[in-house]
């Protein structure tokens, strides 16, 4: 009787104390139906320096070994034999990161997406069109219908499943903006806010001109001016562009550019964030056409083309102030 008595101290003892680790952090990733003879040999096999059938045995022993879970899990210097268990049976997995940027497009999402660790990588195989379908949007392509933000997802599951969440997360942010436009904005969807919000975005230097860089693009839209954007013209050159923006691109006819077709792009060319969903949906209140960069990041606005030539001179030409 003292024998077993002692034998079970020293067991409670043991799952209690800190497991001897070969490095700071050990990392396994258990496949649905592992047996648990194997899961504790890949854990020793991994860094954690015991003998396996004692993980084994205290698995077994515990009752719990047919609750672990599948997944990826890490340990750190300082757990013992008894959280080890616990995190496997609660499903306390590494999560991986995918971040998505304000003013990408659809090709940087692809390719922060290959580049992401631990995701079962399935869009390659699919055009845009193909995977706006698999996200449920009603939309020709996918560019500009994901939120950016910061997504964790456990390793392992679909590169689909994590562009859903970030799509289902714009669908909200951007009914919320269209709930708050200005009764008097000349756009006629919540798409045509996005595709605009989208290039405020993108011509958005400072964050604090963007309700004045929307008023712009509100004002030309409504009086039927050309939007002019630059970047505009950049996303339908695609590929081409080298990092230069000449002249004849500038009056080659895309549908994306907007000094020669008037009107919104037929897609969005970026990732809006909430911010310029919102300053989009409720602009400035300014009479403003024009604006042009001033050098530090931010721009200066002009009503007419008058005021506009004097700040081009000013800040582009280095005209005299």
């Amino acid at each position: 009787m003292l024998v077993l008595i002692a034998g079970a101290a020293l067991g409670v003892w043991w799952v209690q104390r800190p497991l001897p680790l070969r490095g700071e952090r050990v990392e396994v990733s258990i496949e649905p139906g592992t047996p648990t003879r194997e899961i504790a040999r890949q854990w020793v096999q991994a860094g954690v320096d015991v003998q396996p059938w004692l993980l084994y045995e205290w698995f077994r022993w515990s009752g719990k070994a047919r609750r672990i879970q599948a997944g990826s899990y890490e340990i750190e210097t300082g757990a013992t034999a008894y959280s080890l268990l616990d995190r496997m049976v609660r499903g306390d997995q590494i999560l991986q990161t995918l971040r998505l940027i304000e003013g990408w497009n659809f090709r940087q999402v692809r390719e922060a997406l290959a580049k992401a660790p631990h995701l079962r990588h399935t869009v390659d195989a699919m055009s845009d069109a193909q995977l706006a379908v698999a996200l449920g949007l009603n939309a020709p392509s996918v560019e500009g219908w994901l939120f950016p933000d910061t997504y964790a997802y456990s390793p392992g599951v679909s590169d689909v499943t994590v562009l859903r969440r970030a799509a289902e997360a714009m669908q909200v942010a951007l009914a919320q903006a269209w709930a708050q436009r200005d009764p008097a904005s000349p756009l006629k969807s919540s798409a045509e806010l996005l595709t605009l919000a989208s290039v405020v975005e993108k011509e958005t230097g400072k964050p604090e001109d963007r309700p004045m860089v929307a008023a712009v693009f509100n004002n030309r839209l409504r009086i039927g001016m050309p939007l002019q954007s630059d970047p505009t013209v950049i996303y339908g050159m695609g590929e081409r562009f080298d990092g230069n923006l000449r002249r004849d691109d500038l009056t080659t006819n895309t549908p994306w550019n907007t000094y020669v077709r008037r009107g919104l792009p037929p897609t969005p060319i970026a990732l809006p964030g909430r911010q310029a969903l919102l300053a989009t949906a409720r602009p400035a209140a300014s009479q403003a056409l024009y604006f042009v960069a001033k050098g530090d990041g931010s721009s200066a606005f002009s009503d007419n083309l008058t005021d506009h030539n004097r700040a081009v001179n000013q800040y582009q030409r280095g005209g005299s102030r």
